[in-house]
């Protein structure tokens, strides 16, 4: 008997602006119990397909169907910021009408299937951003769905959390789509992968574990570009002898045309050779002038134990060059920490006066999202004088003309993360705080990203769990709020 299909993309065309299309006629099908990668290029479209399984969006063309009765839920990479002020019951309830009786029974399983443990009427909003990835992911579970679309689900958790899931997926038996760009986490899991090209807008299955898959498209890449080599010295080769030959008489003229025309169609058969996203141009982070003595004093924190709020003595001092690692489990308080410190409501941490604070918030609610892209680049600009230099900067990190009208509501997570650097970079701080800095970013971005890091000249605090990320750097000191 056949595996019965859950879903199946038949021929779907679909275009935000008229003749730029997002997907041509893109063709694939979902088994039941499937669990799958949705891979392909920044700007391919994946959250496109993800919106048009959701019924967000409806195709220009073509077909999208579902086995009879199929539910669909998402967890989504970040909270709106319209759900931070409600509770996690309130939270929860969002996702049912009307809201069943026993909505406290549903929470208690799904937050246990995610191995998460707070109060219910805890507010969203109060909630590390492990915790809320968690929660992300127990709201799309709450639902039962018989097709689960995960985007980026490993950003903001430790390995302890990144393990729970890994085993929670390997043991679920309904249809997983993913995106992400954690390789090894894909490849614990995913038996295959839907490759989208940005360039062809076509879609393409591939049936294996991650890393064999990445490197078969890597192979047939290697193919295409040697076919294209080879098709390219022909056509020159025939142009020229075109050239020769209708310059000739009678006959010649008649073979010139002839090969013109069997020229048009080598180069018919040039293969569109999928290229890989653009890198972030090397870059700098200028730190503010004349930095001495102690720019922050740390003499107590306050950590999470057991969801009681504790204070703990610290003796830290951070001088102009000092890099420090800030660590601990999810839900201890590291991000409270730096976001206390950003605002200056912090009681047990000094920091010197007149020292200007870069900011890199996990969540990005350091930015205005009403605002755009250009008013939120030139109003981080220190002086807020050179137009030219603030083009260039945000040119580096792939923020062109097209995106500086946008308003910052209406960037991918990915561009909202290279914006924070950029303006980073303009607003040349005294004190970097950075918030898992790498979440939402590209891995071709990272080695750079983690080089400019290394390079700042001026003090640091950081909380991040990507490892391999964290390994690369040159850590000065460390402030671990689980063993204080």
């Amino acid at each position: 008997m056949a595996e019965e299909v859950v879903l199946r993309f038949d021929e779907v065309y679909f275009e935000y602006l008229h003749k730029k299309p997002i997907l041509g006629e893109a063709s694939f099908s979902l088994r039941k119990g499937a669990k799958v990668t949705l891979m392909g290029q920044n700007g391919a479209g994946k959250s496109t397909i993800f919106s048009l399984i959701k019924g967000e969006l409806k195709p220009k063309s073509g077909q999208i169907n579902f086995s009879a009765g199929a539910t669909i839920a998402t967890a989504r990479q970040t909270i709106a910021q319209n759900d931070l002020d409600l509770s996690i019951e309130e939270y929860f309830s969002k996702a049912f009408s009307p809201v069943p009786g026993n909505i406290r029974s549903q929470i208690s399983k799904a937050m246990q299937a995610v191995n998460m443990d707070l109060p219910i009427d805890r507010k969203v909003g109060q909630m590390s951003g492990g915790q809320q990835a968690r929660l992300l992911l127990a709201y799309a579970l709450i639902q039962n769905p018989d097709i689960l679309l995960l985007d980026e689900p490993t950003n903001n958790l430790d390995k302890e959390g990144i393990d729970h899931l890994l085993e929670f997926l390997i043991m679920y038996d309904k249809t997983v789509m993913v995106i992400s760009h954690d390789a090894d986490f894909l490849n614990c899991f995913t038996e295959g992968v839907i490759y989208l090209d940005v360039f062809t807008h076509q879609t393409e299955m591939y049936v294996g574990d991650y890393y064999s898959v990445v490197e078969e498209i890597s192979r047939r890449v290697e193919r295409e570009i040697r076919k294209n080599a080879q098709l390219e010295k022909q056509i020159i080769d025939r142009k020229e002898k075109v050239n020769f030959f209708a310059h000739k008489g009678g006959k010649m003229r008649k073979l010139a045309q002839k090969m013109k025309e069997e020229t048009e169609e080598l180069e018919e058969n040039m293969v569109d050779v999928r290229r890989e996203d653009k890198t972030i141009r090397k870059f700098d982070i200028p730190v503010q002038e004349d930095l001495s003595g102690n720019i922050v004093e740390i003499r107590e924190v306050k950590t999470i134990v057991k969801h009681e709020s504790v204070i703990k003595k610290v003796e830290k001092d951070i001088t102009k060059k000092i890099h420090m690692l800030i660590s601990g489990p999810n839900g201890i308080g590291k991000s409270t920490l730096l976001r206390l410190l950003v605002s200056g409501k912090y009681e047990g941490v000094k920091i010197k006066e007149g020292i200007r604070i870069g900011y890199y918030s996990q969540d990005f609610s350091n930015l205005d999202f009403n605002e755009t892209v250009f008013d939120s680049l030139k109003n981080a600009m220190y002086n807020n004088t050179d137009m030219q230099e603030m083009r260039s900067v945000a040119a580096g990190f792939l923020i062109g003309g097209d995106l500086m009208g946008h308003r910052i509501a209406e960037l991918s997570e990915g561009q909202k993360g290279l914006l924070a650097f950029a303006r980073l970079v303009l607003m040349k701080p005294g004190l970097l705080i950075l918030d898992e800095p790498t979440n939402h970013i590209n891995f071709r971005h990272i080695p750079v990203i983690a080089e400019a890091i290394n390079n700042f000249d001026g003090p640091l605090l950081m909380v991040s769990h990507m490892s391999d990320f964290v390994d690369s750097l040159k850590i000065d000191d460390y402030l671990d709020l689980g063993k204080i």
